[in-house]
């Protein structure tokens, strides 16, 4: 398989069905309404958000959350992914009752034990939650920039994209970004591409959440392939959420051809009966990637990262040689001999 990176995924939404059944019998909880066949089960997006609440609450102490990146990176580790970053939320570490300092430093534990165990880099993400209005938003991107962590290298904004203008958000976005943090929005996933634009004029970030629906403006896709904004594609999650009804619907293909810079990502994998081997191959079975198409969306993902530059180089030049590794296998086995 290919290398990978991921840039987009929420790290309560990547709990295992089996993490979370661990921590539902040392906290004595009942899952079989949420969990069942070992599966997450759900079938709107109502459901859905009450079966991720349940299990995401969880996940209550420092070590709970060092279980759980440890346990979702090495997962990636596996995958042949080399670089992941996840989205976090002091928000819900606060409503989880864990002190929000707590929540990162157990985060930043199960990397460092997924890296050491794999090489596997991994960020952090912080977020504001878009349905908590503008002053929480505003709150949540005070606090990181006011208590700093060497993981935590991005800022962005997640939750209900239907509620409040872009343009709320503002203060906090500039905050976060005079910390010296990357900049990334949800947009243009359930809304359509008034959002996208929207969140580009007033935020500014370098890459867009989802941003699929920018399809629907034309001009829109221009602007995105001329600022080189990079998209954080989530297929597999848009077809389980119906945003799209099948992959011969998904407009990445339209897209990539016009020139925007896309990567693939999980969102929420178990929910959404995916990973991220899963969403290479809807790429390369529905989209039409070949093996350098699939290299290529991982460079874009290592280009487009919220990390230092050394680290950067030092996994371009791993993807490097392994496409190298690759070609020089390719040439010695040969053409397959015939009868």
């Amino acid at each position: 398989m290919v290398l990978k990176a991921e840039l987009h995924c929420h790290i309560e939404g990547a709990a295992s069905v089996p993490l979370v059944q661990r921590k539902a019998a040392k906290y004595g909880a009942d899952v079989s309404g949420f969990i069942q066949d070992e599966k997450f089960v759900w079938d709107d997006f109502t459901s859905f958000l009450h079966a991720y609440d349940q299990a995401s609450m969880l996940f209550r102490t420092e070590e709970d959350y060092a279980d759980l990146a440890e346990d979702y990176l090495l997962a990636l580790s596996r995958q042949d992914c080399i670089y992941s970053e996840v989205f976090i939320s002091t928000d819900h570490a606060i409503s989880a009752g864990l002190d929000p300092r707590a929540y990162i430093e157990g985060l930043a534990e199960g990397m460092s034990r997924a890296k050491a165990a794999t090489g596997i880099e991994g960020r952090l993400i912080a977020t504001g939650l878009r349905h908590k209005g503008p002053e929480a938003v505003l709150a949540a991107a005070r606090y990181i920039v006011e208590n700093p962590h060497p993981l935590v290298t991005g800022f962005g904004m997640a939750g209900d994209e239907r509620m409040h203008h872009p343009g709320d958000f503002a203060a906090a976005f500039n905050l976060a970004r005079d910390a010296g943090l990357g900049i990334t929005v949800h947009a243009g996933e359930l809304c359509g591409w008034e959002s996208v634009a929207a969140a580009l004029d007033a935020i500014k970030p370098t890459r867009i959440g989802h941003g699929v629906r920018a399809i629907e403006n034309p001009n829109l896709v221009e602007r995105l392939a001329a600022e080189q904004i990079v998209l954080e594609c989530c297929p597999g999650s848009n077809v389980a959420l119906g945003v799209y009804p099948d992959f011969a619907a998904h407009p990445l293909p339209a897209l990539a051809r016009a020139g925007v810079p896309l990567t693939l990502n999980a969102d929420d994998p178990p929910y959404f009966h995916t990973d991220l081997t899963r969403e290479y191959t809807i790429a390369a079975n529905n989209f039409g990637y070949d093996e350098a198409g699939l290299v290529a969306v991982t460079e874009t993902a290592l280009k487009a990262a919220f990390i230092d530059e050394d680290t950067r180089r030092s996994l371009i030049q791993r993807l490097a040689a392994d496409k190298t590794v690759r070609a020089s296998v390719e040439i010695f086995a040969g053409p397959a001999p015939k009868g």
